[in-house]
């Protein structure tokens, strides 16, 4: 948010932050969901990049297309074993999936 925009916030009376605050999260918890956001973001740009449906993801994780829906949109039912292992099943390799959790950190 830009600085005017948090100045005419606060003289209105509100309060500026992040998630983080907002939930009341821990720092872990936030790393945690910050971690999930950039394996989900990347598992989309994966797709994408290939130029392939939700569908087709999802025949060639075995899995459905509302599933691979919930795991770009890192649904809280979603799990980061999950993601991983979809996004090496799609060929992202090891190393790729290494420097999205290090970027997220």
């Amino acid at each position: 948010m830009d600085k005017t925009k948090q100045k005419k916030l606060a003289a209105a009376g509100f309060r500026t932050g992040d998630a983080k605050d907002f939930l009341g999260l821990t720092d872990e918890e936030a790393a945690f969901v910050e971690l999930k956001l950039a394996l989900a973001d990347f598992m989309r740009d994966v797709r994408v990049e290939h130029g392939w449906t939700q569908t087709h993801v999802a025949r060639l994780i075995g899995s459905s297309q509302s599933r691979v829906a919930k795991m770009e949109a890192a649904d809280a039912s979603v799990s980061i074993d999950l993601l991983v292992k979809s996004l090496l099943a799609l060929g992202a390799t090891r190393k790729q999936v290494g420097q999205v959790i290090s970027r997220a950190a």
